[in-house]
């Protein structure tokens, strides 16, 4: 049985690349809506790391069942070993996968300016391994991607810093409520993602 974690620090280094996104104006965050979108468990995976926010895990998030409705390309796929601190109170195996060039998207879930970060483990494959992060929105206008920048991996699983969804954009994009998608593109090396949690607490 995996153990659970000890307080260790954040290795992985959040590189900030591409648009920013910054607080909503007073008159934007009024388009917004900041309820709840859905019933989904919420936990505190992030607790031995200092984080004690509320987070749901992504539809799928975890690699341990169906991969219903998340995306795969370029040899990204589901293998046996994944983070070992069971943060999401269930003892699994397996996560993605993501060789050079490789990339995944999860399933679009519903979010609001309420949903503002997200934070999953990974761990790196290969010497100075990255991977660029994005996230998808479903609109009236089509999708419309925001990439958020790179996350340096360490060798061993850790989990990243909290990334921003732009939910808020999203949100004045949708007229309240939107769908949301996180897109993972391994950029150089090779790479594996585990237990991507949103984080549904407006700040």
């Amino acid at each position: 049985m995996r153990t659970k974690a000890a307080s260790s620090g954040l290795a992985c280094a959040l590189v900030v690349a591409g648009v920013g996104i910054s607080s909503a104006a007073p008159a934007q965050a009024a388009l917004v809506s900041t309820g709840a979108c859905n019933e989904a468990t919420l936990s505190q995976p992030f607790l031995a790391w200092g984080d004690a926010n509320q987070y749901e895990l992504v539809p799928g998030g975890n690699f341990a069942g169906s991969l219903a409705g998340w995306t795969l390309g370029g040899g990204a796929q589901r293998v046996s070993g994944g983070e070992p601190y069971d943060v999401d109170g269930e003892v699994g195996a397996d996560s993605l996968s993501l060789p050079a060039g490789a990339s995944a998207q999860s399933p679009f879930t519903c979010v609001n300016a309420s949903y503002p970060s997200f934070r999953l483990f990974a761990r790196n494959e290969g010497l100075l391994s990255t991977v660029a992060v994005q996230v998808v929105y479903e609109t009236a206008l089509g999708q419309v991607s925001l990439p958020l920048g790179a996350v340096a991996l360490s060798p061993q699983w850790q989990p990243t810093l909290p990334m921003l969804t732009g939910s808020v954009l999203g949100g004045a994009l949708s007229g309240g409520t939107g769908e949301v998608a996180l897109r993972f593109t391994s950029v150089t090396g090779g790479s594996r993602i585990d237990d991507v949690f949103i984080d549904p607490r407006m700040r």
